[in-house]
C-alpha cells in the first residue's frame, strides 16, 4: 500500500516515502553490523575432534561432519539448535559472558552427548534443560572445570528420559549434584530427616511448608535417582530410600495440615491419627515412578462430641475433612509440583468407604468382611506418619489381623484365582512386562503374602518387605534351595525394575533401549549383554513359576484353578 507508506513516512518526519526506506535499511544495517561484532571475540569451537562452527545462517560442512562422526544423526538440526545459544533468546545465554561459557564448553558437551550414544536425543534434552534455567555462567563454569560432573548430564540426558524431564522442569534440583560428597553419603533415614528439618527451618506460613515438602521431595527423588544411576547405591537401598522420603514427607504434610486445620476446627477430645502405608511404600520397595498406597485411621473418645474448634465438626465429617485436606496438599499439582500421587483404593470397602477409617470400623472390616486378596494386601502395610502411640496400637491390630487362624489350602487357593485372574484382566505385554509376566514380581509377592497369612514365616519382627519375606520362609514352607531361589529372583527384579522407572516414563522396548540405560542395567545385574539379561529373566521366571506351582497349586501341579477371585470372605 504505497500510500499508506507514504502517510506513515509523513507521520515519522520523512520527506517521503523512499526517504523512510532508505532510513530503514540504514537502521537494518547498522543492527547487523552490531549484531556480527558480538561474536568476532567468540573463542574458536576447536578441539581434537574436528571443526566446529555455528556462526552465521548457514551449515558449514566439515562442522556437519564433525557432528555425524560424533554419533548425530541429524547433524542440521542439531547445528541450527547450537546456534539458537548464540542468539540470547534463552535467560541462560542472555549475557556476552554466558555465550563465551558455553561456546567454550560446546566441544566437550558434544562429546560427551556422542558417547551416550543417543547423541541426537541427549542434545534436544539438554537444550530444553538450558531453555528453563535462570542464569548460565555458574553451570557452565562449573561443567567446563568438571568433566564427571559433565560426564554424568550426559548420562542423564541421555540414557535417563525421566530424569531429563525432573531437571528440565526444575533445574533447581541440579543444584543438588554440586555437592561434594553426595556420592559418598547415603541417603538413610536419618540423612533424609536431618535435611528435612533444615530445609524446613523457619518456616510458619501453612502454603509454604507444603511448598518447600514439594521442593524438598522432588529434589531428593532426584539424588536418589542419580545415586542409582551412577552405583553409588543398589536397588534395595534406593527402594528404602525412597521409601523413607514419603515417610518422612508424607508425616510433615500431615502435621501441618492438622495443624492449619486445628486453627480453625480445634480439636476432637481423645483425637488420633495414623495412616497406613500399602503396596510398595508399606514393602520399602519405592521407586522413582510409583505413586502412593495409603489408609488413613483414627480414633476418638467413645462420648467425644464436636470438636473444641471456632467452626466445631462431628468426629466422623472431623477426620474425613481433615483426610480431604491432606490428600490434596499432597497430590494437588502446583508450581512446584505434587508431593506424591496417591491411591487410596485399599482402604475398607475401596472407593465406596470412606476416605478416612475409624479404627473401630477397620478392625471389624479386617476381622469379619475382608476378603483373602485384602489380608494379602495388608502383609505390606505399616504405618508411616501420625501419633506414636495410635502407631503402634494399629500396628497391633495388623499384627493381629494377620496372625488370626486360616484355612493354609484355602489361603492358597484363593491365591492361584486372583493370580489367573490377573493374567486374565492384564495380560503381560511380553517377556520384559517383569510384574506381569508369568513367574515374575506378583508370582513373588504372592508367595510371600500367603506364606504371611499361613504362618510360614520365621520369627522376628513381622517383615513387610518382600525380600525379607522370602529370606524368611520357614522350611517347611519351602526348602532352603527354593527360598534362596526365590530371593535371587526377586533381587533381578528389583534391580531391572528400579533402573527401568528410574530412566523411563513408560513401558521398556527391547528393541529400543537406549545404550546408556542398557549399560546401566547390566552393570547393576553384572550381566554382559541385553541378550544374556534376556535369557536371565526368562530362566528366572521358569524358575519362579514352577516354585508358584509347587508352593501355591500343589507340588509339580502346573492346572489352572479357575473361578472368580471373589468367592467368599475371610
Amino acid at each position: 500500500d504505497d500510500e499508506g507508506l507514504e502517510r506513515i513516512a509523513h507521520m515519522l518526519g520523512f520527506e517521503s516515502r523512499d526517504a523512510f526506506a532508505q532510513a530503514f535499511r540504514d537502521s537494518l544495517l547498522l543492527v547487523e553490523r552490531h549484531y556480527a561484532a558480538l561474536f568476532e571475540t567468540a573463542p574458536q569451537l576447536s578441539s581434537g575432534i574436528g571443526n566446529l562452527v555455528f556462526t552465521g545462517d548457514v551449515d558449514d560442512p566439515d562442522t556437519l561432519k564433525t557432528l555425524s562422526g560424533l554419533g548425530f544423526e541429524r547433524p542440521s538440526d542439531m547445528a541450527r539448535i547450537i546456534r539458537t545459544w548464540h542468539f540470547g533468546r534463552y535467560r541462560a545465554t542472555q549475557s556476552a559472558e554466558a555465550r563465551e561459557r558455553l561456546t567454550e564448553l560446546t566441544p566437550a558437551l558434544l562429546q560427551a552427548f556422542g558417547e551416550t550414544r543417543r547423541a541426537d536425543e541427549a542434545l534436544a534434552r539438554f537444550d530444553a534443560f538450558l531453555s528453563g534455567l535462570p542464569a548460565g555462567i555458574q553451570l557452565f563454569s562449573l561443567l567446563q572445570s568438571n568433566p564427571a560432573l559433565l560426564a554424568l548430564l550426559a548420562r542423564i540426558m541421555g540414557a535417563a528420559p525421566r530424569l531429563a524431564s525432573i531437571i528440565t522442569h526444575r533445574p533447581h534440583v541440579f543444584d543438588g549434584l554440586l555437592d561434594p560428597g553426595l556420592m559418598n553419603e547415603l541417603p538413610s533415614r536419618a540423612y533424609l530427616a536431618e535435611r528435612l528439618e533444615s530445609f524446613l527451618e523457619g518456616i510458619r506460613l501453612h502454603e509454604e511448608t507444603l511448598d518447600r515438602l514439594r521442593t524438598f521431595a522432588n529434589e531428593q527423588k532426584f539424588l536418589i535417582g542419580v545415586r542409582l544411576l551412577t552405583g553409588a547405591i543398589d536397588a534395595a537401598r534406593a527402594g528404602h530410600a525412597f521409601s523413607d522420603l514419603a515417610d518422612l514427607t508424607i508425616d510433615a504434610a500431615l502435621q501441618a495440615v492438622r495443624a492449619e486445620f486445628a486453627q480453625r476446627h480445634g480439636a476432637v477430645r481423645g483425637g488420633a491419627v495414623a495412616i497406613l502405608g500399602m503396596g510398595k511404600l508399606g514393602s520399602r520397595e519405592l521407586t522413582a515412578g510409583s505413586d502412593v498406597d495409603l489408609i488413613l485411621l483414627y480414633d476418638h473418645d467413645e462420648d467425644a462430641g464436636e470438636s473444641d474448634g471456632e467452626k466445631p465438626l462431628p468426629p466422623s465429617v472431623y477426620f474425613i475433612r481433615l483426610t480431604q485436606r491432606l490428600i490434596a496438599a499432597v497430590s494437588a499439582p502446583t508450581a512446584e509440583g505434587v508431593l506424591y500421587e496417591l491411591d487410596l483404593r485399599l482402604r475398607p470397602s475401596g472407593n465406596k468407604g470412606p476416605v478416612a477409617t475409624y479404627l473401630s470400623s477397620f478392625r471389624k472390616y479386617q476381622r469379619e468382611q475382608a476378603w483373602t486378596w485384602e489380608h494379602m494386601a495388608l502383609t505390606r502395610a505399616r504405618t508411616i506418619a501420625g501419633d506414636d502411640a495410635f502407631r503402634a496400637l494399629v500396628e497391633g491390630e495388623v499384627a493381629s489381623v494377620l496372625a488370626q487362624p486360616r484355612d493354609p489350602a484355602k489361603v492358597r487357593r484363593e491365591a492361584v484365582k486372583m493370580r489367573a485372574l490377573i493374567e486374565e484382566e492384564k495380560p503381560p505385554r511380553d517377556a520384559w512386562d517383569i510384574k506381569l509376566v508369568r513367574g515374575g514380581l506378583i508370582d513373588l509377592e504372592f508367595i510371600a503374602q500367603v506364606a504371611v497369612l499361613t504362618g510360614a514365616v520365621e520369627g522376628g519382627e513381622r517383615p513387610t518387605e518382600t525380600a525379607a519375606i522370602l529370606s524368611r520362609l520357614a522350611p517347611v514352607f519351602a526348602a532352603p534351595a527354593v527360598r534362596e531361589e526365590l530371593s535371587r529372583a526377586k533381587a533381578l527384579y528389583e534391580s531391572v525394575t528400579q533402573i527401568i522407572r528410574l530412566c523411563l516414563t513408560g513401558p521398556l522396548d527391547p528393541k529400543d533401549i537406549p545404550p546408556g540405560l542398557l549399560e546401566i542395567m547390566l552393570r547393576a545385574t553384572d550381566l554382559s549383554s541385553l541378550s544374556a539379561l534376556g535369557a536371565e529373566l526368562k530362566d528366572t521366571a521358569r524358575a519362579v513359576a514352577k516354585d508358584f506351582d509347587s508352593l501355591l497349586r500343589g507340588r509339580g501341579s502346573t492346572r489352572k484353578i479357575p473361578g472368580e477371585a471373589r468367592d467368599g470372605g475371610g
